[in-house]
């Protein structure tokens, strides 16, 4: 049996973030949930109010033969805005913040150097992905769950979804499935 990996990640909407990690080769399980916040088992109306310190996430279980972590993150950097703080487009608010959720220090080193080459590209503004150690973690409501593949000509679907799937697809069409 193949050894698997698991990582938690904040790149906004859940919904954008699962659509395009169900494309990647080697990623065997993607859930949608709420990480790191002070309210046990939190509803998605109590996220959405900011008051939870939940973050919306992705849970990736992968396959490291067939994807390396650090290939999960690039494209995580690639999807998503790692320099607006508590912000992804029109979604505002610190359940939209960047976060790496890491459930082993290893983890962690390989999300910090990555992080430093991003820095070091000249006129990057500052990112402010958090890396921390993966404190909390509820699955979001069942509808939550493969909410673009149920829904995929939802208007959001359309506007925010579709277009990161399209920027995955063309960056790293080596490692779509």
């Amino acid at each position: 049996m193949a050894t698997t990996e698991t990582i938690t990640l904040g790149g906004g909407c859940f919904w954008c973030t699962e659509a395009v990690f169900k494309e990647v080769r080697g990623v065997l399980d993607v859930e949608s949930g709420y990480a790191n916040g002070t309210v046990p088992q939190p509803s998605y109306e109590q996220v959405c109010t900011g008051g939870t310190g939940c973050c919306e996430v992705v849970r990736l279980q992968f396959d490291p033969a067939q994807v390396t972590l650090r290939e999960i993150l690039e494209i995580f950097f690639v999807v998503h805005d790692p320099t607006t703080p508590n912000r992804q487009g029109n979604d505002v608010g610190t359940q939209y913040r960047s976060g790496i959720y890491v459930e082993r220090e290893e983890q962690a080193a390989v999300a910090r150097e990555l992080i430093a080459e991003l820095q070091a590209q000249p006129g990057m503004p500052p990112v402010v992905t958090e890396v921390l150690p993966l404190a909390s973690y509820w699955p979001a409501e069942d509808y939550h769950q493969d909410f673009f593949e149920k829904n995929p000509h939802q208007g959001y679907c359309m506007a925010v979804a579709v277009p990161k799937v399209a920027k995955f697809r063309q960056t790293f069409a080596r490692l779509a499935r």
